[in-house]
């Protein structure tokens, strides 16, 4: 009786383990910012905002690096979108991938929001990791489902 006992209590261990110890942690903005931040509200006029986010199950256990222009800007996990606000002009989007980074470029006019997914790709033995420019409508649906990582 013992024994069919542990086996169940087993498996909700082995099973719990699993599914938290996959999930990546990195460190995360205050609430409050959090809660500005999916206001989405416009810019100041000398200034654009970018938000990146990620918000989907494949590849949902990688943490992945994210630069702007060339600068760290931090860690996106699944579930965490970063927010920045930059310039107006050119600027260059990053992220790790398997065997090299990937960049998307984009020219930005102040006053205005830029949003991009960072999503995970299918690679050789793990995970690539690329970004795309969404539409505002995509990504706020998206966003609002995730956490404001700290930049």
């Amino acid at each position: 009786m013992f024994k069919t006992i542990l086996k169940p209590l087993a498996l909700v261990g082995v099973t719990t383990l699993i599914m938290t110890g996959c999930a990546p942690s990195i460190p995360m903005a205050p609430v409050a910012q959090d809660k500005t931040c999916k206001q989405f509200s416009k810019p100041a006029k000398d200034k654009s905002g970018i938000y990146i986010y990620r918000n989907t199950f494949v590849g949902s256990a990688l943490t992945k690096s994210l630069m702007l222009d060339d600068k760290p800007l931090g860690p996106i996990a699944n579930k965490t979108y970063h927010f920045k606000e930059v310039n107006p002009g050119k600027h260059k989007l990053t992220t790790t991938s398997e065997f090299s980074p990937n960049s998307i470029f984009v020219d930005t006019k102040g006053g205005e929001n830029y949003y991009f997914n960072h999503y995970i790709k299918m690679g050789l033995i793990v995970g690539g990791a690329n970004i795309e420019q969404v539409t505002e409508e995509v990504a706020k649906k998206e966003i609002l489902e995730c956490g404001l990582a700290k930049s």
